[in-house]
């Protein structure tokens, strides 16, 4: 499964849980909601750790391919291409 997609499962079934906890308790249903989302939000950030690693991990590959595309279509717009250097039989 995607490190994505499990860590957001994984922060839904938290919240849900810490709400379904606080069900019984005589509160005001936006205040149940308000305690649940700051409850999971710190248990998350405990018991999530190695998910949340995982996921910060896969972004910041993501925004490092990106950029080396961009930079890579830059340099092919301005003239730079590096094809002729890929390719020495061609000329």
């Amino acid at each position: 499964m995607h490190p994505v997609v499990k860590y957001s499962l994984a922060r839904l079934g938290l919240f849900l849980a810490v709400l379904l906890a606080l069900w019984p308790v005589q509160l005001n249903l936006l205040l149940k909601l308000m305690i649940a989302i700051l409850f999971s939000a710190g248990l998350s950030f405990f018991l999530l750790r190695r998910w949340r690693d995982q996921v910060a991990e896969e972004v910041s590959g993501a925004v490092l391919r990106r950029r080396a595309e961009r930079d890579r279509l830059r340099k092919a717009l301005a003239g730079e291409d590096d094809s002729a250097d890929d390719h020495p039989d061609r000329s």
